[in-house]
């Protein structure tokens, strides 16, 4: 039986996965109504404000009388509460399925429990907890907002073959990017900025490579730009201020609003990372990736303020030049790009 359940619980992760990039500050879940060891309904949470997993599974089955003597899997445990839309817990209850099989709890104060605990209560047996790691891991956005009430961190940056993230520069160096990876890495970056709230940098950063920090290359929605700007020196024509996204700047100086850059105050000498931090998670910002430089992405090292890092080495070799942040740990993944190495870390 239990082979049964993670046999369907991983369908749920299919589908769920359908919904990556378009639930915003929802997770992704995947659920499927089976009867007689066969799918009778299927849906997935398509887009943030939009119907549940377990509505459109429900909305899905063609003959509803089945519904009374089939079993419910969901990748995540079943709302009770009423958001964006009604508590999924209510409508199973209203439909009478028997028996609901869940891959993890729900994280989330709202949820947390109290949707098993109405099932139960409607006298609807629950099994939870089947392929859970699985269900997580997902999610792990998600997961770690509700969890250490913070964003989850990305690390990204690419360095050459001799651990380089820059070359030598000089008074004479022209401003803008010494591209180390190639078109198609880029494009992939590019990728996992949809896919991500916000995309954090630093003053130099903006001030020598003049990043747009936007998804020209990719569709989908561009993150909103963090910048730490402590001494408020950054140009508004530099291209991290153009129209085509939103700004927030942390300084210790505030400047007027505009209407896509916004300023907020910050003690840089009392633990800067974990305010701004805190204030993305303040306004549901669930996952920043940190294109940073090497100060920046050394003090996220440092704090331990990270959760993931991905590394792009490239062919080239720079000879000198700012040397690239270490990992205290090994890769967990290594992939390659045409000439690139793509390196994945996971901090434990």
């Amino acid at each position: 039986m239990e082979q049964n359940y993670k046999k369907y619980i991983r369908r749920c992760i299919d589908l769920a996965l359908n919904g990556k990039g378009h639930t915003k500050t929802n997770p992704m879940v995947g659920c499927v109504i089976v009867h007689n060891d066969q799918i009778i309904g299927e849906g997935f949470h398509e887009a943030y404000g939009g119907p549940h997993a377990e509505v459109n599974a429900i909305h899905a089955v063609q003959d509803s009388s089945l519904l009374k003597s089939s079993t419910l899997y969901v990748s995540l445990e079943p709302c009770a509460h009423t958001g964006k839309t009604p508590p999924c817990s209510d409508l199973i209850i209203e439909m009478q399925i028997p028996r609901v099989v869940i891959g993890s709890r729900d994280p989330n104060s709202l949820v947390a429990g109290k949707g098993i605990e109405k099932l139960k209560r409607a006298n609807i047996e629950v099994i939870e907890g089947i392929l859970s790691d699985e269900c997580i891991a997902i999610n792990n956005r998600f997961f770690t907002y509700h969890s250490k009430k913070r964003p989850y961190v990305i690390l990204k940056w690419a360095e050459s073959a001799d651990g380089f993230l820059d070359i030598e520069r000089v008074a004479e160096t022209p401003i803008g990017p010494n591209w180390i990876s190639n078109p198609i890495s880029r494009m992939l970056v590019h990728k996992w900025r949809s896919e991500e709230n916000a995309i954090l940098v630093g003053t130099n950063t903006v001030k020598y490579d003049n990043p747009s920090l936007t998804t020209r290359y990719w569709p989908g929605n561009s993150p909103l730009r963090v910048v730490l700007d402590r001494k408020g020196i950054l140009s508004h024509k530099l291209n991290v201020f153009s129209p085509n996204a939103s700004t927030i700047v942390f300084s210790d100086k505030i400047q007027d609003k505009s209407y896509n850059v916004s300023y907020t105050e910050i003690d840089f000498d009392e633990k800067p990372l974990e305010q701004v931090l805190r204030h993305l998670w303040d306004h549901e910002v669930q996952s920043v990736i940190v294109e940073g430089g090497k100060m920046l992405l050394e003090s996220f090292i440092q704090r331990g303020l990270w959760d993931e890092a991905r590394i792009f080495r490239g062919s080239k070799l720079f000879r000198k030049g700012l040397a690239a942040p270490e990992l205290p740990n090994q890769p967990f993944t290594v992939y390659f790009i045409a000439n690139d190495q793509l390196l994945l870390f996971k901090n434990s």
